[in-house]
């Protein structure tokens, strides 16, 4: 198998670096996969305006009101395979993010804020991996009708989007602090106990540095890593060989590995990054929440 591996590849370089390929390799600059993510307004509504990211997070948002209520109404006794499943991701959201994060007390008042951002991040994630006519840029006439080719996006790839859900987490957790500790109390409980005398000040600065680090932490990291998945599965399903621009067996060549190589990524984003992802955000969320009351953070 190794031998195999190795005669495939050198047979592509080969092709890849032959002369005719050479002389064929004129980089397209026409082609700008950043357009991909350009959003053009579609219609305005007062100073608001609609694009694709607004759909994407309306879609998301009905998908996560209408999965809750959905599953509250098909609960029975006996449950069945869509009941099974449902408890499964109810007891992760509850026990395993939660609970495993906070007290029990505190956990039943905050689940269903965890809960939702949880299952709005998964389904902006998952959706963002469905073609969808939204590329406004190029559009296919069907039957005298331009409709907008098909295109992947996701909410979650606008720095935008995640950036709200944790300014809305980073408030959540320094009011509960707050309100458990009083304004003094929590501020005061940033210092490690034992910590005493002057060296008191420098822990506190780093403390509210760490505090502010966390707004770009939890948003970059959903942000990053569902921009970098699509744009992986942008390159390899065909962006790699209009950018290249290479002679029609280069391109046929390149195009069947990077090709096969594309279907591998989006199988990997659709399989763990959607879940991982929104489970890591929701999973910090309880841990800061649980860490604001705590006595010692």
């Amino acid at each position: 198998m190794p031998r195999r591996v190795a005669t495939a590849l050198t047979t592509l370089a080969i092709l890849l670096a032959g002369p005719a390929t050479a002389m064929a390799l004129k980089i397209n600059e026409a082609y700008r996969p950043q357009d991909e993510f350009k959003l053009d307004p579609w219609f305005s509504i007062g100073p608001i305006d609609f694009n694709k990211a607004v759909l994407y997070i309306i879609v998301a948002t009905f998908l996560t009101c209408f999965t809750m209520i959905y599953a509250a109404r098909r609960m029975q006794e006996r449950p069945n395979r869509f009941q099974t499943v449902v408890e499964g991701a109810y007891a992760l959201m509850r026990d395993n993010i939660t609970r495993g994060n906070m007290p029990d007390r505190m956990a039943a008042k905050w689940f269903p804020f965890i809960a939702t951002i949880f299952l709005f991040i998964w389904f902006s994630n998952i959706i963002g991996y469905l073609p969808l006519p939204t590329n406004t840029e190029h559009k296919v006439n069907i039957f005298g009708a331009h409709i907008p080719s098909l295109a992947l996006y996701a909410a979650t790839a606008n720095l935008s989007v995640p950036l709200v859900l944790t300014l809305m987490v980073w408030l959540s957790y320094h009011v509960e602090g707050i309100r458990a500790k009083g304004f003094t109390g929590y501020l005061a409980s940033w210092i490690p106990a034992g910590v005493e005398g002057p060296a008191r000040v420098p822990i506190f600065g780093i403390e509210v540095i760490s505090h502010f680090v966390r707004l770009v932490s939890l948003s970059v990291r959903l942000f990053a890593n569902i921009l970098a998945g699509h744009l992986l599965i942008l390159f390899m399903g065909g962006g790699l060989v209009v950018l290249l621009n290479l002679s029609i067996v280069g391109s046929v060549v390149l195009g069947l590995v990077s090709g096969a190589m594309a279907v591998a990524f989006f199988l990997f984003e659709v399989v763990l990054i959607a879940t991982l992802q929104a489970f890591i955000f929701a999973t910090l969320t309880a841990i800061y929440l649980g860490g604001a009351v705590a006595a010692e953070h």
